[in-house]
């Protein structure tokens, strides 16, 4: 599998504590990036539709009042979700051996 970009991968971050509509999922996603993640409109809507195309997230019923669509994660996209941070951690601890383990001095 190849890695997901920043965007997909907060989105399905933010899907992993429940289901959310696009106006949340980016709320989110620049909260939990600490600010560095802005996933505007249009990212969403693609990437919202390409990840329903893969089974990652689907659409589920929003209360009567409320118009937005609203999305939840699926099993196959938890799966996703789990691999994708393992790698990450993976890729942290590669980099704590090397970097970490310097006194940083020249």
């Amino acid at each position: 599998m190849e890695p997901l970009t920043e965007s997909y991968f907060y989105i399905l971050l933010c899907l992993y504590r429940g289901p959310s509509h696009g106006y949340g999922i980016m709320q989110d996603a620049l909260r939990l990036s600490e600010g560095r993640v802005h996933i505007g409109s249009g990212t969403m809507y693609g990437a919202t539709g390409s990840m329903m195309k893969k089974g990652w997230i689907e659409e589920c019923p929003a209360p009567d009042t409320d118009r937005r669509r609203l999305y939840t994660l699926t099993d196959k996209g938890r799966e996703v979700l789990l691999a994708e941070a393992d790698r990450l951690r993976s890729l942290a601890a590669a980099a704590e051996n090397i970097i970490g383990g310097e006194d940083n001095e020249e």
